[in-house]
């Protein structure tokens, strides 16, 4: 098998189904929206600061990586700032080869400056649109879809469940809620996600990422997600073995092809896997679980989608016929039109591969 290089992988198309734009952000950026607004970091320094986000987030704990988003979320507070660092995330995603992405933010979290949150998300959208629209002249060209968030501590779900479905001819395809699991199940926004299903409108739920089983199992049963964010815990329901043997809810998860968003660098980080070469996205992805690659937080993780990949190359020894899978997984997991991801595998990434594949 010929190698794989980090450049090879830059070229391929790739698809993104769990990224943070509040997590992405490029230092610079932080540095000069900070100085804007008086806001303190801990270096202006922009290359410092890019180390000083990942050594903060990799503390092996899920509330201490989230601490770090206090500095990216302070400087994403006005229309011009949430424009800028969309179109931005953008351009960053497509110059790593990413064809589809749906990027996620929670409204709520910047209406510091007095914004609604309808000029929010108006906001993020006009940044997406633009971003796309260059790199389309780059020749990089990007569909990008907007995946709006509910803190699962806070009481806005509803809110923010409706502000989705309002936005959803305009660029958000989906809803998610984040956040702390432990404490606050997901089955406390039942009525969002009751209000989503009448609306035919699809959501996924960070859910068995820092918290286990009882989590994943109320996401699916209770709350209806179309997919799982993270979902890495699932591997707490098979029994090593040869053959490995499934719980019923694992055995549930993988029947209904239920798509898991799994972060390896961003998983490793926060605890809930050793290391990379320890992921459970091996055994995962040779049971044929509904497997997709993602980056969560480029910023904290010090990662791309390119990088996430050459990861998983090196320790389990991925050749282009196992990048292909998961990427095709991740469009046919995704929330736009069915006619739409089948676009983009049969006329962008099927011939792509099929030039390394051979």
């Amino acid at each position: 098998m010929v190698a794989i290089s980090y450049e090879d992988i830059v070229k391929v198309p790739k698809a993104l189904l769990h990224d943070h734009l509040d997590g992405g952000l490029r230092p610079a950026t932080i540095v000069e929206l900070a100085a804007e607004v008086g806001h303190e970091l801990p270096t202006t320094d922009p290359a410092a600061l890019g180390v000083w986000f990942a050594e903060a987030a990799n503390s092996g704990s899920l509330e201490r990586y989230l601490e770090t988003f206090a500095h990216t979320v302070a400087v994403m507070q006005t229309p011009t700032a949430l424009r800028r660092i969309a179109r931005e995330c953008a351009l960053d995603l497509a110059a790593d080869g990413v064809v589809y992405a749906e990027v996620r933010f929670a409204p709520e979290q910047h209406l510091e400056q007095n914004l609604t949150l309808d000029e929010v998300v108006d906001a993020v959208v006009t940044g997406f649109r633009e971003g796309s629209a260059l790199a389309a002249e780059a020749g990089t060209p990007i569909r990008i879809g907007t995946l709006l968030t509910a803190m699962r501590h806070a009481a806005r779900s509803q809110e923010i469940a409706e502000l989705a479905v309002r936005h959803r001819d305009t660029g958000v395809v989906g809803f998610d809620i984040a956040g702390a699991e432990a404490g606050f199940p997901p089955t406390r926004h039942l009525d969002a996600f009751e209000y989503l299903q009448r609306e035919n409108f699809h959501f996924t739920i960070h859910a068995g990422e820092a918290f286990g089983l009882p989590s994943i199992w109320q996401a699916i049963q209770w709350c209806g997600a179309d997919r799982l964010g993270h979902g890495v815990r699932i591997v707490d329901d098979i029994t090593p073995g040869n053959p490995p043997v499934l719980g019923r809810l694992a055995a549930y998860v993988r029947d209904k092809r239920i798509p898991l968003e799994l972060c390896p660098s961003s998983n490793v980080q926060t605890g809930a896997a050793a290391s990379i070469a320890d992921h459970p996205i091996g055994l995962l992805r040779d049971l044929r679980f509904r497997v997709t690659v993602n980056t969560d937080n480029r910023l904290m993780s010090g990662t791309s989608m390119s990088r996430e990949m050459a990861l998983l190359v090196e320790a389990f020894g991925y050749g282009w016929k196992e990048l292909q899978w998961f990427t095709i997984n991740a469009m046919k997991s995704a929330f736009i039109p069915f006619d739409e991801r089948l676009r983009i595998i049969d006329e962008v990434i099927k011939p792509a591969y099929a030039e390394l594949i051979g």
